[in-house]
């Protein structure tokens, strides 16, 4: 799309790698637990603890901490989705340092990432549902936009395996998502006028998004996704337990600071303490978060094919 649309290839690559850095495992699963674990502490932000890796925690350089990128870079992965007010610790420690302009819209190329971001989960949240058996396709052609493509490929292809019909709709469906992304922003920067990343920032709305008819099928799309999928009996179970594993290890952690590994044992009051022993567990991987609660707190219970 920033390809299609004259943009900076590099930052737009730049901000799709880096934007979910701050995860914490387990996602927004992982993320609500650790939240909670460091409430007196000001929580715990996925976005702003990206910034707070690429800016403070990764220290590669001798000479200063951060991974010294653009200020386009850092702006990008701070707002992409949109101006910024309620700011969490984080990002306001972060913007105190290198001011950030969170009340202004970010660069398109900040925009396209996010709605990259929306059209790649989901369509393949839709190609998993399927393939885990948790979503079936006659509940999906429901939708408008899913029974539109899913007959297109059925009179293109007749005969096509249900198989080979579900990587198509994945395709196709992208496709038109892209399609009308690239039409609708052409518009709207005409429509605005603007000219320079300074107007765009300063247009008082995103210039990049879908044209309204795609947009509502796309929150029903979602608001389907959720109901049936995200919700779904199956994954709840997984997700109270991916919650009691991090929320276990914050409490281990901040119990007992000296099972930390050596060089997060840092010094500072309670407050910097527990920031710590945040910034420790997001840096975990699934894997590693449950090896540690095992190795700290006792066994787990997820299914072993997840991880």
């Amino acid at each position: 799309m920033a390809r299609a649309l004259g943009l900076n290839e590099d930052l737009t690559e730049a901000l799709c790698l880096a934007h979910d850095l701050g995860h914490p495992p387990f996602g927004h699963a992982g993320e609500d637990a650790l939240s909670a674990a460091l409430s007196e502490a000001g929580g715990f932000d996925h976005n702003a603890h990206t910034l707070r890796i690429v800016t403070r925690l990764e220290t590669p350089y001798p000479g200063f901490d951060g991974l010294n990128l653009s200020w386009e870079a850092l702006e990008g992965l701070a707002k992409h989705n949109g101006p910024l007010k309620n700011l969490t610790w984080a990002m306001a420690e972060c913007d105190r340092e290198l001011p950030l302009e969170l009340d202004t819209w970010a660069s398109l190329e900040a925009q396209i990432a996010a709605i990259a971001d929306d059209i790649a989960y989901d369509n393949h949240d839709i190609d998993d549902g399927l393939r885990a058996g948790l979503l079936n396709i006659d509940d999906l052609i429901t939708l408008p936009i899913v029974a539109r493509h899913w007959r297109a490929i059925g009179e293109r292809h007749p005969g096509i395996s249900a198989d080979k019909r579900q990587r198509a709709l994945v395709r196709d469906m992208i496709g038109t998502m892209v399609g009308d992304v690239l039409a609708e922003t052409e518009r709207r920067v005409a429509e605005a006028g603007v000219t320079s990343v300074d107007e765009v920032r300063a247009a008082g709305r995103a210039l990049v998004g879908f044209t309204e008819p795609l947009a509502e099928e796309e929150r029903e799309l979602k608001r389907f996704l959720y109901a049936n999928f995200y919700e779904a009996s199956e994954l709840q179970e997984i997700r109270r337990e991916a919650e009691r594993i991090v929320g276990n290890l914050a409490s281990a952690y901040k119990a007992n600071p000296s099972l930390l590994p050596e060089p997060w044992q840092r010094g500072g009051n309670r407050t910097e303490q527990l920031r710590t022993i945040g910034d420790f567990i997001a840096g975990m991987t699934d894997r590693y978060a449950i090896a540690r609660h095992e190795e700290l707190v006792g066994p787990v219970n997820l299914p072993a094919s997840r991880f």
